[in-house]
């Protein structure tokens, strides 16, 4: 009786870690914008870091209020892309994807895969940005946002993403140590 006891009671305070950690990081994402502000590689950095610490850390569905977060934080902020802000609502869509691209990247190759921390990064950050890049073209090309997205959607994404990365992984080491 004992046993079962302590199974759900380890359970229980399982669930509302993960449960607190996934409302940190969500917090996180939306409220960095409206803190910090213009930096771009700033702000994207650390929501690269975070987006890519739930990864390693959380499961399934609880990664997605923190992949949908830094947009309407942005958008929220309207600091971003200062009178730019308005042509964000058509990128919404498509920064969501790549934030998945990213996550998902992270999640398949490096959690599920074993496979190497550096290629997980490298192929998550390169999709997203490859992605991001494309759809910002696209909607550059059809006269419906200013080329200021080109380089905010392309190398911008590219350097957050893997500079954010490495934020991750020294977080991450730091953090297995604190709880080994």
């Amino acid at each position: 009786m004992d046993y079962e006891y302590k199974t759900v009671k380890d359970y229980s305070f399982y669930l509302f870690s993960n449960y607190f950690e996934t409302f940190i990081y969500t917090a996180a994402c939306f409220f960095l914008p409206l803190f910090l502000g213009h930096q771009q590689l700033v702000v994207g950095t650390v929501v690269n870091a975070l987006l890519i610490l739930s990864a390693l850390n959380l499961k399934g569905y609880k990664l997605l209020p923190i992949i949908i977060a830094p947009s309407l934080g942005a958008l929220a902020s309207g600091l971003i892309f200062g009178p730019f802000t308005i042509f964000l609502v058509y990128m919404v869509p498509f920064i969501w994807i790549g934030n998945t691209i990213l996550v998902s990247c992270i999640k398949k190759i490096r959690v599920n895969m074993k496979k190497n921390y550096l290629f997980a990064l490298i192929a998550g950050a390169g999709l997203k940005s490859l992605f991001l890049f494309l759809s910002a073209f696209i909607l550059y090309s059809l006269g419906i946002l200013p080329a200021i997205f080109l380089t905010a959607m392309g190398i911008l994404q590219l350097i957050t993403a893997i500079s954010g990365g490495i934020f991750a992984f020294i977080t991450q080491k730091a953090r297995s140590k604190l709880t080994h």
